[in-house]
């Protein structure tokens, strides 16, 4: 059995009929062997239909595919959704990619041999990845088989000059850069082959040619390689190969629902090659999602590629060492594992010299302290880092010139419209009261949307009720510990000193989420302070006034939620007796103090 994707999905055997039966076989081919939910195929199938009707057409349409299949096991039902089974050779872009890697591997020591390979990888092609499907489940994974068949063409044109075929390629070169003309390494490819055919005036007229375009599309330059290729024909200087660089793709799934941000992502468009900029907030509020975003839509901006990262500063597992990342990055860049040093300030300082003068954008997301990034960044001026944190980094700021964006809470019309894009009409009734319990919070939403869609059944006032009085419970994701917002919001709590995580605490025993300095310091003002400022930097506590600080719902709830897991409520004293200098005092013991202050002094007065 043999399935194709590069061009119209079909089988080599059978063409499914109708749309949404290609549609259906596309998303499932897109994620072969993997299951893949229900509402991931209704949505790609009907878009934002949902009733019952919508469930049997998709069981329905399943099983007109089985039979276009041959072989109904193939296309199994699970408790999540459905799987497609598909054997080692049997997908036209497995077979694609596994040529395209053959032949640069054997472009090393035999160009010719290594051609063909990729020549006849190349020639799978039928057109388009999936072809007629405009399905935005679809769009990440046709743009990276986009991207693999530009980078696989460099390849063979490299392999091909390096065969000394310089002469036969040049017409196909030159039709490739005027259908690629912002990409650099084609410019390259002609420049050398014109040079190497005897054309020295043809391939400074090329480098003319690319600078002119790279100016007035991009506003910048060409990079270090083109120009010291055209100096290099200026003088007259013998030129090899091309040399083959590694040109990384590396940025995540951009989210799906995404609103709103415009004016942050007005700022991040500002960023030039050579800036870091920090997008900095509170676990929840879609630092990720907007960098994510942001990066794929500048793309271009960055011909050199795209290094990506979870430092894993928050979440369940152990943050990512800087060395680790350093070694990745360096491997992604074309180094073997050979050549990679084993000390992390010297895997730092081979990354800046591979990275320099190349149009990078580096993506360290969840981040946990300024020590964890700055071994990452590249030294010179062409390459951007964008860094995602619940921290301030204010180191990063101070040191290096980050320059920092804060992410809030989304204003209440895009907290609609994101209701509105991931549930539907049918949330039109709740949408006010449901972004107010949900703080306005992008994942408390998420989660709210999920619920719903999964419950269909369910009447959303009951729902408004549970979010009310429980709503941690209600927004766990099933209890994941990457999405679940009570194990959000404690990564972020446990990253506290003990003493300020007691601090976070007191807003438990509290009926108001609103709390003032002086109502806590006692005797110890400053030292309360800088406790104050550890939630700040943690973004777990919001400055509404100088000295006056409150939390939103969701991290109320959450601190409620650690005084009952510890039956502190019962003995709420056992929060502050137990710091060392009681520098942060109970509410009970500070108006006590107050009131013995008014009796003294009133005594004087008399």
């Amino acid at each position: 059995m043999e399935f194709e994707v590069l061009g119209s999905v079909r089988l080599r055997e059978a063409v499914p009929t109708g749309r949404l039966r290609r549609t259906l076989l596309g998303v499932l081919l897109a994620n072969a062997n993997r299951v893949v939910p229900s509402s991931v195929l209704t949505d790609a199938m009907w878009g934002d239909q949902r009733d019952d009707r919508v469930v049997r057409n998709l069981h329905t349409h399943v099983h007109r595919l089985r039979g276009v299949l041959g072989e109904p096991g193939r296309l199994r039902s699970e408790p999540e959704g459905y799987l497609l089974t598909v054997l080692p050779g049997e997908l036209d872009a497995e077979r694609f990619e596994a040529l395209i890697e053959d032949g640069i591997r054997t472009s090393a020591h035999d160009p010719g041999r290594g051609a063909e390979l990729i020549r006849k990888g190349l020639a799978i092609w039928r057109g388009a990845p999936f072809g007629g499907l405009d399905v935005p489940v679809l769009h990440d994974e046709a743009r990276r088989l986009g991207e693999q068949r530009l980078l696989a063409t460099e390849e063979l044109y490299t392999a091909e000059l390096a065969a000394g075929r310089h002469t036969a390629v040049i017409t196909e070169l030159t039709e490739l850069v005027a259908r690629y003309p912002l990409r650099e390494r084609l410019h390259g490819l002609l420049m050398t082959a014109l040079y190497r055919g005897g054309q020295q005036a043809g391939a400074l007229a090329a480098y003319r040619t690319a600078r002119a375009v790279l100016v007035e599309e991009l506003g910048q330059e060409p990079g270090p390689e083109l120009r010291q290729l055209e100096r290099r024909i200026l003088t007259g200087e013998p030129i090899e190969t091309a040399r083959v660089v590694a040109v990384p793709a590396q940025l995540p799934h951009d989210v799906r629902g995404f609103v709103g941000r415009e004016d942050q992502l007005a700022e991040l468009d500002e960023l030039e090659p050579g800036e870091i900029v920090a997008v900095v907030g509170e676990g929840g509020v879609g630092k990720t999602a907007l960098a994510v975003r942001w990066a794929h839509r500048a793309r271009e901006r960055f011909p050199d590629g795209q290094l990506y990262v979870d430092l894993r500063g928050y979440g369940p597992e152990e943050p990512v060492p800087p060395g680790d990342v350093l070694a990745a990055f360096l491997r992604e860049l074309g180094l073997d594992n050979a050549a990679i040093p084993d000390d992390v300030s010297e895997r730092a300082a081979r990354l800046r010299s591979l990275v320099d003068g190349r149009r990078l954008l580096i993506v360290l997301d969840n981040a946990r302290t300024v020590e964890q990034v700055r071994p990452l960044l590249p030294g010179g001026s062409s390459c951007a880092v964008l860094v995602t944190s619940r921290d301030a980094l204010a180191g990063l700021v101070a040191r290096e010139g980050a320059h920092r964006i804060r992410l809030g809470h989304l204003s209440h019309d895009e907290a609609v419209a994101l209701l509105r894009e991931l549930v539907g009409p049918r949330i039109e009734e709740v949408v006010p009261a449901l972004t107010e319990c949900c703080a306005r919070l992008p994942l408390a939403l998420r989660l709210a949307a999920e619920t719903i869609n999964a419950r269909p059944g369910w009447d959303l006032d009951d729902l408004l009720t549970e979010l009310t009085t429980a709503p941690l419970d209600v927004l766990d994701a099933g209890g994941d510990e990457e999405t679940g917002l009570r194990a959000v919001f404690s990564w972020s709590y446990r990253c506290l000193p003990p003493e300020a995580r007691r601090l976070f605490r007191v807003f438990g025993l509290r009926r108001s989420r609103e709390v003032e300095l002086h109502a806590l310091a006692g005797a110890g003002y400053r030292a309360t302070r800088s406790l104050f400022d550890a939630l700040l930097r943690a973004h777990l506590v919001e400055e509404v006034a100088p000295g006056r600080y409150r939390l939103h719902e969701l991290l109320f709830a959450y601190a409620k939620d650690l005084v009952e897991a510890t039956d502190e409520r019962a003995a709420p004293g056992r929060l502050i007796d137990r710091h060392p200098t009681a520098e942060v005092l109970p509410l009970a013991r500070t108006a006590a103090i107050r009131r013995r202050e008014k009796t003294r002094t009133r005594a004087r007065l008399a």
